[in-house]
């Protein structure tokens, strides 16, 4: 409990920083005060987590035919939803927020990966048959994201034994 805490409380802050850095950087984003942009990454966060999941879901045929660039929009509009949404937040426009939000991005990627400590996940198998595989980012791809696409399902089912619906990113690893 008081680490899932602690790993709250340091990504809500390390979103701080960099929303600050966001403003200092575009001139078109503003906090009128500290608690504006407390309150701004603890939303961000929210939104993120929750609301962004569900924009992925309904414009997946978009993002899939933009190759994933529409991914990039829907940071930016989640970036303009808080900004409506907190008294004291100003973003000027979309393509501040486009290029706030890509930043905002591109920095907390190179922490992640800075900070990475290369540990592998384990995850069970599907319909409980007790197998478990374990995942593990690979060198092969940029960022060291691991396996994706039809080498990965064959690599989940050949170690389970099951068939996995899903493709899973489970730690990047430097």
């Amino acid at each position: 409990m008081l680490h899932s805490l602690l790993t709250f409380v340091l990504h809500w802050c390390l979103l701080s920083v960099l929303l600050w850095l966001a403003s200092k950087v575009f001139h078109g984003i503003e906090f009128k005060s500290s608690g504006s942009l407390w309150l701004s990454a603890l939303l961000l966060g929210f939104a993120n987590a929750v609301i962004r999941p569900v924009f992925i879901v309904f414009t997946l045929p978009l993002t899939l035919l933009t190759f994933g660039f529409f991914l990039l929009v829907i940071n930016a509009l989640m970036l303009l939803l808080v900004s409506a949404l907190v008294p004291g937040f100003k973003v000027s426009g979309f393509w501040t927020a486009f290029f706030a939000s890509l930043l905002i991005s591109a920095l907390s990627l190179l922490i992640d990966i800075a900070t990475s400590t290369g540990v592998s996940t384990v995850v069970p198998a599907p319909h409980g048959s007790g197998t478990m595989v374990e995942a593990r980012a690979g060198s092969a791809l940029p960022f060291g994201l691991g396996p994706i696409g039809p080498t990965s399902s064959m690599l989940h089912q050949k170690l389970a034994g099951k068939s996995w619906p899903f493709v899973f990113i489970v730690s990047i690893v430097p």
